[in-house]
């Protein structure tokens, strides 16, 4: 979806709210694909000096599989959108992720949400963000229930051990 620009691109001090929404339901993440619902996003475009700079949020409900203790979890995320929109880029060699060229008088919204949202997605997907995760030893899940595994000894310790049982 392109978002034209022409009314404000010579016009310092205008401004153009947008609003969007995209499918990126076949964006994958690891073994899964998390966005089953519609990536909304809206904000604002404001030419500051001759600048385009785009704000505003991206919001969107992930449905994943927790990386440390493999539940399933819903969660609704909202990241920040805040870039810069330019009519040519100065350095393609060293393209800044914040930095987008228009297209003619336009703004390419899919491809600027779309970045956005997986630079901003975190490595590793988890249901909440103090996770206890699995027992390594018997598998329950940490997070429901403390389990009753003792910790093994490293064995170059033992004999410490059996000096403190002896008091």
């Amino acid at each position: 979806m392109l978002l034209g620009l022409s009314k404000i691109i010579d016009c310092p001090g205008e401004s153009l709210p947008f609003s969007a929404s995209i499918d990126l339901s076949d964006l994958r993440f690891g073994t899964c694909y998390p966005v089953s619902e519609s990536v909304e996003a809206q904000g604002i475009v404001r030419n500051t000096a001759g600048v385009l700079m785009m704000t505003g949020e991206i919001r969107t409900c992930i449905h994943g599989v927790c990386d440390r203790c493999a539940s399933a979890f819903d969660r609704q995320i909202r990241l920040p959108l805040d870039v810069v929109l330019v009519t040519e880029l100065a350095d393609e060699d060293h393209e800044d992720e914040k930095v987008f060229p228009l297209e003619s008088d336009s703004a390419d919204l899919d491809d600027i949400i779309t970045t956005t949202f997986v630079l901003n997605m975190e490595s590793k997907l988890l249901c909440k963000e103090d996770c206890k995760g699995l027992c390594c030893r018997c598998g329950k899940n940490l997070n429901e229930e403390a389990c009753t595994c003792q910790k093994e000894i490293d064995p170059r310790l033992a004999a410490l051990k059996q000096l403190l049982e002896k008091k």
